[in-house]
Order: C-alpha cells, then sequence, then structure tokens
C-alpha cells in the first residue's frame, strides 16, 4: 500500500550572495503512513523546519518532490496546516476571530451557524471556551498556542505540521499541551509532523523519531521506532523497559553529531589553510581552537603515491593510466604495487602512501585499530569496485562429492580435521562474507574452518602443494586454478551478497582536506575509467592493458571471458556484473553497508559493537567527496540507500536497527557494546606496534 505522505529524493539549496548556493537537505527520502506520528529531530542548522516547509508546500525543493496521497504537493493548501512556534496570531482579532479565519476561508459554502459551531468546537477541544473572546494580549503563552493548534485542526487537515510549538513554553504548560496534543491527533486521526529540540517530547509523542545530520547538506542519518502503546501516559512511558535506551540512543545522536561538527569545523580549517602534512595539520586545527593565525603552511601536494595489489578489481586504475585519464594538472600519480593487505596497510599509515585501493573493510577497521597499528583516521571518499570474489576448493573435495554447501557441511561432519581456508586478509570483506554464507548451512567458522592470511599472489600455488584446500580471491586468481585443474568454485559472492563493497579508495583523513583538489581528480579519474570497465565492448582492449607485467600479467584474458567456467564440468555460465566498477551507483561510499561490517566484527568478535556508530560512519564514509569526484567525471551525484538489503541468509539488515540484526542471526548470542574514541584527523600518523 502507498504511503500517505512521501518525501522522494529531495534535495534544497538557496542562492549565496557571492553566487554560490547553499545546500540545506540533500537526498531526503520519508515515508509516512496515514495516521502516523512523526517526530524531526537535530541540531539547529540541520533543515528540519526546512522539510516542514517543504511538506507544507510553502516552498518547492530544488530536486526531488512530495507526494501526498499520490498527489504532488506544488502549493499551501487546507488538507495541510501549520502551527509554528510563534503562535502567528492576528493580535487584533480575538481567540474565536482568529479561528474563524480559517473556518471561513475554507468553508465558506456552509452557514454561518455551522461555521461557528465549527468555532467553538475547536475551542472547546484545546478548553478555550472560556478564553474565546480575549485577544492575544490577553492570554499566556500556553493559551495562544491552544487558539494555533485549535485553528489548524478547526479545518480537519489531513496533516498536521508542528514547527517547535512548546519550544517557548514552560515545563508545566508544555507537558499539559502534549498531552492535550497526543488526545486530540489520536482522537481525529491526522498525520502528524512535528519538529522538535526535545528527546523526551519526541518519545513521548512519536511513533518513528527522524534523527537529521548536520547541515550543510543534511540527511536522515538514523530512524528511531518508539515501542510505547497508545494511549500514552507521561509516567507509563518513563516506567516502559525501553525508554531509557530510546532515550540514550536519541541523545547519543545528538552528541555525536556535534562531535562531527566541530571535526567538519577542523577539517575547514586545514583545508583553508592549505596544509601538506598530518603534523601541519595538526598545528593548523590547534591554532585555531586557540585563536591563534594560521601562517606558514605550503600548497597542497600534487605528487600521490597510490598503493594497489595486483587483481581485476584494480582495472579502472591501470585503464585510467593506460588512458591518460587523471588531471596532470592536479595530480601526479605513482602507483605502487604489494603483496599483501598487510604490507600496504603498514605503508599507507606510516604516509609512505598519500592513498590506497583496499578491501571494502580496510578503513573501518584502521579507525578501531583492527589493523596491527594504532587507531588511525581513514576515510574512504569512494568505491572502486563491487562483487568480484570466489570460493575455490581444491579438486579432492569435488571428487569426494561436495558441489554445494550443504554438501561441504556433510564432508565436514565427517571429516576429523577442519578445512583449510586461504583468504586475503583476516577479518576483510571476503572472510566476512564467507563466514556469513557458511554459517548459513550450519558450519561453524570458528571451528570448522581454518582461516590463513595469504598473498593471492599465492593461493594457487598454495592449493596446488595442498597448504590450503580452498582459498577466496579474485576472478583472475580463481580463474587461473581453473584453467590449470587445481581448483573449481563452489560459490561467488553473488550467491551471498550480490552488489557489496569490495575495493575502496583509502586515505587518511586529514590528507583529503589539504589535498581536495588531487583527490577530486583522482576519484573522478577512477570514476571515468570504471565506466569503461563496465563497457562490454572493451573487454579486449582491457585484457592487453592488464597482461601487461606491472597488472596481471600474460594470463588477464582468462578473468576477462563472457562466459565463467566453475570447474566443475558443467556448461560456463554468464554472470552479470560479476565485476562492477560504475554502474548501478557503484562508486558510492554508503554507510549502510558499514554498518554491516561493523555488525560481523562484533559478531567474530573483532570488537565490541560501537554504540557511536553513526560517528564513526560519518566520519569514514564519505558521500560529499564523492559527488565532487563524480561532477568532475561529468557524472550526476549519487546517493546512498536507505532501504534494508538482503544477504545469502533471507534475513534483512536495516541500518538503523543493526543490534536487532545482530540478535536475529542463527548464531545470535548478546552483542558487547562500547563506545569507540575516534582516531583525531588532525595529529602525527602513528608507528605500528
Amino acid at each position: 500500500m502507498a504511503a500517505f505522505l512521501t518525501v522522494d529524493d529531495v534535495s534544497q539549496e538557496f542562492p549565496l550572495d557571492n553566487g554560490g548556493r547553499y545546500v540545506a537537505l540533500k537526498d531526503i527520502d520519508l515515508e509516512v503512513d496515514q495516521g502516523e506520528f512523526i517526530a524531526l529531530i537535530g541540531h539547529s542548522g540541520c533543515g528540519k523546519s526546512t522539510l516542514l516547509n517543504l511538506m507544507a508546500g510553502l516552498a518547492q525543493a530544488s530536486s526531488g518532490g512530495i507526494l501526498m496521497e499520490g498527489r504532488q504537493v506544488t502549493e499551501p493548501g487546507p488538507d495541510r496546516m501549520v502551527v509554528f512556534q510563534n503562535y502567528s496570531l492576528l493580535p487584533w482579532q480575538t481567540a474565536r476571530q482568529n479561528v474563524a479565519l480559517a473556518v471561513n476561508r475554507v468553508m465558506g459554502g456552509a452557514s454561518a451557524s455551522e461555521r461557528k459551531a465549527k468555532v467553538d468546537g475547536s475551542l472547546a477541544m484545546v478548553g478555550l471556551t472560556q478564553a474565546a473572546d480575549k485577544l492575544p494580549a490577553e492570554l499566556s503563552g500556553g493559551m495562544k498556542q491552544r487558539v494555533a493548534i485549535a485553528r489548524a485542526l478547526s479545518i480537519q487537515p489531513r496533516l498536521l505540521l508542528l514547527d517547535e510549538p512548546f519550544g517557548a513554553l514552560d515545563a508545566l504548560t508544555r507537558g499539559n499541551l502534549q498531552q492535550q496534543l497526543m488526545q486530540i491527533c489520536q482522537e481525529a486521526g491526522v498525520t502528524t509532523v512535528m519538529v522538535t529540540h526535545d528527546v523526551d517530547e519526541a518519545l513521548l509523542l512519536a511513533d518513528r523519531v527522524v534523527m537529521m545530520t548536520n547541515g550543510p547538506e543534511a540527511g536522515i542519518g538514523q530512524i528511531l521506532r518508539v515501542p510505547f502503546p497508545r494511549p500514552r501516559q507521561r509516567l507509563e512511558v518513563m516506567e516502559h523497559p525501553a525508554y531509557y535506551g530510546l532515550r540514550a540512543e536519541l541523545i547519543g545522536f545528538l552528541q555525536q553529531q556535534r562531535r562531527l561538527r566541530q571535526r567538519r569545523t577542523d577539517r575547514a580549517t586545514i583545508a583553508a589553510a592549505g596544509s601538506t602534512s598530518e603534523a601541519e595539520s595538526a598545528g593548523v586545527a590547534a591554532a585555531a581552537r586557540a585563536g591563534r593565525p594560521v601562517s606558514g603552511v605550503g600548497p597542497a601536494a600534487r605528487l600521490v603515491r597510490l598503493g594497489y595489489l595486483p587483481g581485476l578489481d584494480i582495472a579502472p586504475l591501470a585503464l585510467a593510466l593506460g588512458q591518460d585519464l587523471f588531471d596532470r594538472n592536479s595530480l601526479q600519480l605513482v602507483p605502487v604495487s604489494f603483496a599483501s593487505w598487510e604490507r600496504l596497510d603498514a605503508a599507507l599509515v606510516a604516509g609512505d602512501l598519500q592513498a590506497a585501493i583496499t578491501p571494502a573493510t580496510t578503513p573501518l577497521a584502521l579507525n578501531l585499530g583492527l589493523g596491527g597499528c594504532q587507531p588511525w583516521a581513514a576515510i574512504t571518499p569512494m568505491t572502486v569496485s563491487r562483487n568480484g570474489n570466489a570460493l575455490c576448493l581444491g579438486r579432492p573435495l569435488l571428487e569426494a562429492g561436495v558441489r554445494d554447501r550443504l554438501s561441504l557441511a556433510r564432508w565436514l561432519e565427517r571429516s576429523e580435521q577442519p578445512l583449510r581456508l586461504a583468504v586475503p586478509q583476516r577479518f576483510g570483506i571476503a572472510e566476512l562474507l564467507i563466514r556469513h554464507w557458511l554459517i548459513g548451512a550450519g558450519i561453524d567458522p570458528e571451528r570448522q574452518v581454518r582461516f590463513e592470511a595469504l598473498s593471492p599472489m599465492v593461493m594457487h600455488g598454495a592449493l596446488r602443494t595442498e597448504r590450503v584446500q580452498g582459498f577466496v580471491a579474485g576472478r583472475y586468481r580463481v580463474a587461473e586454478a581453473v584453467e590449470d585443474r587445481q581448483g573449481y568454485v563452489l560459490a561467488t559472492d553473488l550467491d551471498i551478497w550480490s552488489g557489496h563493497p569490495e575495493k575502496v579508495l583509502t586515505c587518511s583523513e586529514a590528507w583529503a582536506e589539504a589535498n581536495p583538489d588531487a583527490l577530486e581528480a583522482l576519484g573522478a579519474g577512477l570514476m571515468q575509467a570504471g565506466a569503461r570497465c563496465d563497457d562490454g565492448g572493451r573487454r579486449d582492449e582491457l585484457a592487453a592493458l592488464l597482461s601487461q607485467p606491472q597488472w596481471l600479467g600474460r594470463r588477464a584474458a582468462i578473468a576477462l571471458r563472457n562466459q565463467f567456467d566453475a570447474g566443475t564440468g558443467e556448461q560456463p555460465r554468464t554472470l552479470l556484473h560479476f565485476n562492477r566498477y560504475h554502474s548501478d551507483r557503484a562508486h558510492v561510499p554508503n554507510p549502510a553497508e558499514g554498518a554491516w561490517i561493523l555488525t560481523q566484527f562484533s559478531r567474530w568478535g573483532r570488537c565490541p559493537f560501537p554504540t557511536n556508530r553513526l560517528e564513526l560512519l560519518g566520519q569514514v564514509y564519505r558521500p560529499d567527496l564523492c559527488d565532487r569526484a563524480l561532477a568532475r567525471a561529468g557524472y550526476a551525484a549519487l546517493r546512498p540507500d536507505r532501504h534494508p538489503f538482503l544477504l545469502a541468509d533471507g534475513i534483512a539488515f536495516d541500518q538503523d536497527n543493526p543490534l536487532d540484526y545482530l540478535r536475529s542471526l542463527p548464531d545470535a548470542t548478546q552483542p558487547s557494546l562500547a563506545s569507540v574514541t575516534l582516531p583525531p584527523s588532525v595529529v602525527p600518523m602513528p608507528t605500528l606496534q
């Protein structure tokens, strides 16, 4: 069934005096059911009132649109009424006359007695019959607000919009009006959207609380469902066992947003000063906070050493360099090849690299200190590739009848030893996906599988010598093993999570802010190359390029065939988007995907689940930087998808309820929780332990 009110991809911009544009709201998606009470909460400047005005038809969105009962909202109408914080009463009109203004305008065809009855009934509904003939100057603040509510409800609107209606009232008056509002909205069945700064008010009144991120470019950070039954009484709500947990989550969100805003201020200071190093960045930010002048900072560096591991995921890098897609006026790119992710991470943290193409888990792992170093402020401004991995097992297992995960589970039940499986990186995205897939068949990854981190370049040899019985790697390494009849494919990551982030661009937060033009040019070149990599007509061209020794070598073409051979003797098949570089919003760094990664870190004991996850994700995932690179490359901006997504187990992952997801998993235990201290973006880089 269609939603009563739909906010569809809404963005709102305002012109600035200097000719620029201020983006107040960006990519807002929200559906409101009929009769639902929604509270909008967030810090000042996050666009709450702007969104309310768009719903009212008082302004038009710069892009996107708002639908109410299937019709686009283009102007104000009597089906939507707004109650403002400042009452908006005509001072020379009595309470009765102020209400009558709305009734007479909307119900002009009714008789005078019918209109009078409607006015009197509305005033009685808010308890103001005795004050009906008083002027606003003779009314208290609470009474004035009740007149405004009576006026709004007198014409029986379908949607009631409240812009902090109780913000200026004393606590006692506010509490009484909140209770009256709940009763009125429930009895009238009116759909309500209210802006508030008060977390207790939001929990008392709302069915869902929509938490807005900081402006500019404010969006929806989280949506909290309020489970309290109706009708509600304040004391009963406060005594509900979930109340203080929900309250802490709301307050925690606001605190995280405040810290992110301070971090943004520090980043802007660094960018304006143009500092070139982590140490300089530290001094710039410290001087700015202390009120000291900033000087002596040099121009942004153009030299960018970019780390990578050879594999099909670096096809955009190879193509961009081969076809000169990087802007030479903005950066001088030096690709640096590594044999293992561990060495690449160490070089990135030590400052030997400015950026790297890494597994999707790396930016979060570096911030959490899970990569063998102190917590390090990494960010990801774009996703480089999606999908592309497969589980390759040695042929002795095929001969033993292992053809799917259920037969693998039966084989493991008979085996006295765990399955020896190589992965490129411990608890990287490849291992997390395989663990998720295995446990769906009743296989215990902790007890029945022994994971070993190996360089992808030696996995084929390790399978041939039976050091391992299988490995998880990209299509090129798997194709080598199948071509040489050493292995066969049991599953691809399309069977586990189609469209998952595989490789991302990773750099330090401070370097990104000090070198915005170089980062933007780097991203734009990779994006343009990614679009060409997705073009099937360029397959031969790409194979010739990747066959060069600095990339994959002479056998690169086996990973670019149209048909995917699993090595099982069955007919090769076509796998659409097995490696995806550009299509279907491939580049967007999506914090929802990061939230899933955090659940898996917690699931397998890598770290407690961060109670301040939104702060961490807001720091690491930078769709704003992605949009700048997209614009430079000539592509439209992308927005992260907020819809829940499914993996192989069929359990929907909702980024707003990650703990509920963890508790729903078949191996669920009570997750451990902890607040994460995020690494500062402006400190000298730590050394490895």
